[in-house]
């Protein structure tokens, strides 16, 4: 299924710009799960207050109302998820889009309603929101838990796609795949895939910067995408 590109459009040139205001975007050393040593580091969880998240969730509504995804309702994995998916399907009705919205809970429930699943049934096509993909085992958890309930893992959105090699554990050793974590949720797990921003919106927004203090960053973050970026 073919991946939903963002990139070079104002849309991901201002979300770079508003991860930046907002200190979710950081420039220096910064040690990745896969024992990379990265240039920049992207997190989501300093889109802290109201403000910040109404905001988060326009870009995300945005992105997906205009990249033609055909989803019935919303899905938010645990934990960061769960938030993402809460303010995206707030910000999408109203901008006219009401769609149900659920989230599993990382321990099952065995009193009240019980359960792993809180909100709407999962049913129909299932839009997951997440804000990054790195190896994709989120993913598959929650691809499990939407085909054991009947429904179609239709697609996910994300915020940020790094451009780089995912690494997987096999037999205990760490391996370091041909495919970016995106592409291999595309290719092998068969989910569309919208973003907001690819690692190129950065690069091209450090490239036309004119704040020397920004811009000064341009050539790490190339070396390490050359370095890490998938081989295919």
């Amino acid at each position: 299924m073919k991946s939903i590109n963002s990139q070079g459009d104002d849309l991901a040139q201002n979300f770079v710009q508003f991860s930046l205001d907002c200190g979710v975007l950081k420039f220096g050393e910064f040690k990745t799960k896969a024992g990379r040593i990265s240039p920049y580091f992207f997190n989501a969880g300093l889109f802290n207050d109201g403000q910040k998240l109404g905001k988060l969730a326009q870009f995300y509504a945005e992105r997906i109302l205009t990249s033609g995804l055909e989803f019935d309702m919303i899905f938010g994995p645990a934990y960061k998820g769960i938030p993402l998916g809460a303010a995206v399907s707030v910000e999408l009705a109203r901008l006219g889009k009401i769609v149900p919205f659920a989230y599993n809970r990382k321990e099952i429930k065995d009193h009240g309603e019980g359960g792993q699943i809180v909100g709407a049934e999962l049913e129909g096509r299932v839009l997951i929101i997440d804000d990054v993909i790195s190896a994709g085992t989120a993913v598959r958890e929650s691809i499990n838990l939407i085909n054991a309930a009947g429904a179609q893992p239709y697609a996910i959105a994300i915020a940020l796609d790094r451009q780089e090699r995912a690494t997987f554990v096999e037999e205990g050793k760490v391996v370091d795949s041909a495919h970016s974590a995106v592409d291999y949720v595309r290719l092998e797990l068969g989910l569309k895939v919208s973003t907001i921003s690819l690692l190129e919106d950065l690069l091209a927004f450090l490239r036309t910067s004119k704040d020397p203090k920004l811009s000064q960053h341009l050539k790490n973050v190339q070396i390490y995408r050359d370095q890490y970026g998938p081989r295919s």
